[in-house]
């Protein structure tokens, strides 16, 4: 089939692009760091044809227009409130990968009335959360980036997407002991993000619940079939 139509919507200050398709429940798809809304067109078109899906370039992905120098975790998640209270969604259920997780877990903490149930895929809160090996790659990647700009090449739009792995995302261990809303969270057996510091989010939130995928890593863990079975089970 053709690729879904993109759609944007006005906010006060971005322009955010999304994708809708299929009928049902409401469903938000939200993307990791340095991806789009893209990566979830079988989710739309294959795996939840049976949700009303969403899914939406962040702040500064994309094909989102924004003009922003910095961003911030919890801008985003506002700006996803306020996406949905343009389109008139009331409740939406919500799937977050990698910073869309970490998006997720602020929706939880700012609207549990809204997103009453939510799967986060992958989050983390600290910058330390994240594994030694994977910290190292992100500092080199940005360091090429920084001299990649001062020869002059237009990459500061790539620069602010990559800060966000670099800073911690703004919810503090007493916020995650305040979340109401229902939380799921999925790792892969080979994360990016440190099982301990998964855990540890997963025990701060009330009756939260978290599950370890086999067989994947973190970069697949979203065309894995068993996360797939786990998430539907979840947002249904």
């Amino acid at each position: 089939m053709s690729r879904i139509p993109v759609e944007y919507q006005q906010l006060e200050d971005i322009k955010i692009a999304f994708c809708q398709y299929g009928s049902g429940p409401d469903l938000l798809l939200l993307h990791g760091n340095s991806e789009s809304k893209h990566i979830f067109e079988k989710f739309q078109t294959q795996y939840f044809t049976d949700f009303h899906t969403y899914a939406l370039d962040s702040r500064g992905h994309g094909q989102s227009v924004c003009s922003d120098a910095v961003l911030t975790i919890e801008q985003i998640a506002d700006d996803v409130i306020a996406f949905c209270r343009a389109q008139g969604i009331t409740e939406a259920r919500v799937i977050g990968y990698s910073d869309g997780g970490n998006i997720a877990l602020h929706l939880a903490k700012k609207a549990p009335e809204l997103f009453p149930r939510i799967i986060a895929i992958s989050p983390n809160t600290l910058v330390s959360g994240t594994t030694d090996d994977s910290l190292r790659t992100f500092l080199t990647i940005y360091k090429i980036q920084g001299f990649l700009k001062r020869l002059g090449l237009p990459i500061q739009k790539y620069m602010r997407t990559w800060e966000l792995m670099l800073k911690d995302i703004g919810l503090s261990d007493a916020d995650l002991q305040t979340i109401q809303t229902k939380v799921k969270i999925i790792y892969a057996e080979k994360d990016m993000i440190k099982e301990e510091h998964i855990l540890h989010i997963a025990a701060l939130i009330p009756g939260a619940e978290v599950e370890k995928i086999a067989g994947c890593t973190h970069m697949n863990i979203i065309r894995n079939a068993k996360a797939i079975e786990v998430m539907r089970g979840w947002v249904k």
